[in-house]
This record gives C-alpha cells, sequence and structure tokens, in this order.
C-alpha cells in the first residue's frame, strides 16, 4: 500500500516534460523589454478610431536588434493619411522606453478588427 501512495504523490517524469519544456514552432515568451515597449505604445492613440495601436492590434512584431529597435505594423487602411504621425509615435514611445534608435516597417497586410486582442471595444459587433 506504501507503494500506491508514492505513485500517486509523485508524477511521472515524462509527463512534466512536455507541460515545462514548449513545443517545437512556440514564440517564446515575451520579454520584460517586450512588456515595457507594449505598455508604452498603449499611449499611442489612431486619431480616427481613438483606440490605441496596442487594442487594434496594429504592433505585430517586435524585434530588440543590436543597436535598434525594430517594429512591424499595420495601418487600418492602406493609405492612412496619418501614417507619418503614427510611426513618429511609435518610434517616440518606444526610444523612451527602450534608448536605443527605433525602426517603423509598415507591413501591406490588410488590417482586421479580428486582429484586435478585443474586437468588442470598437462598439459594435459582427
Amino acid at each position: 500500500m506504501s507503494d500506491e501512495h508514492k505513485q500517486d504523490d509523485t508524477p511521472p517524469a515524462a509527463a512534466e516534460t512536455p507541460a515545462a519544456a514548449p513545443a517545437s514552432g512556440e514564440t517564446p515568451a515575451p520579454s520584460q523589454q517586450e512588456f515595457a515597449v507594449r505598455a508604452a505604445l498603449e499611449s499611442v492613440m489612431d486619431p480616427e478610431i481613438n483606440l490605441s495601436v496596442i487594442d487594434l492590434g496594429l504592433i505585430r512584431e517586435i524585434h530588440f536588434l543590436p543597436g535598434n529597435t525594430h517594429i512591424k505594423m499595420m495601418l487600418t487602411t492602406p493609405f492612412c493619411p496619418y501614417a507619418p504621425q503614427l510611426m513618429e509615435e511609435v518610434k517616440n514611445a518606444t526610444m523612451a522606453v527602450v534608448p536605443l534608435p527605433c525602426d517603423v516597417e509598415i507591413m501591406p497586410d490588410a488590417w482586421s478588427p479580428d486582429l484586435m486582442p478585443d474586437p468588442g471595444l470598437l462598439g459594435y459587433s459582427f
């Protein structure tokens, strides 16, 4: 009976390994630096929609490279008249947290509310 009790208290090592190690192909967890940049980018607002670039899901990737930070972002419309302003605000907010030059690349992908963490922020359901 004591052997059975031991088996109940000690989980098999094979069961622990998959939970502890991320599966191949998974993206690593965001760093504290990325969390800080994303928090700073919460203050960058789309002037027409009045939601942050984070709430809109416009910030797609943040890369910390030797000597600079590279951000890939989308626009809500392909020829957004506020693109230069948004890019500058994203750069400034990022450089306030990471004191390195920042490059912002506009991705050609089409934006959709499905990319938002919470599409309900737009005030309508679809």
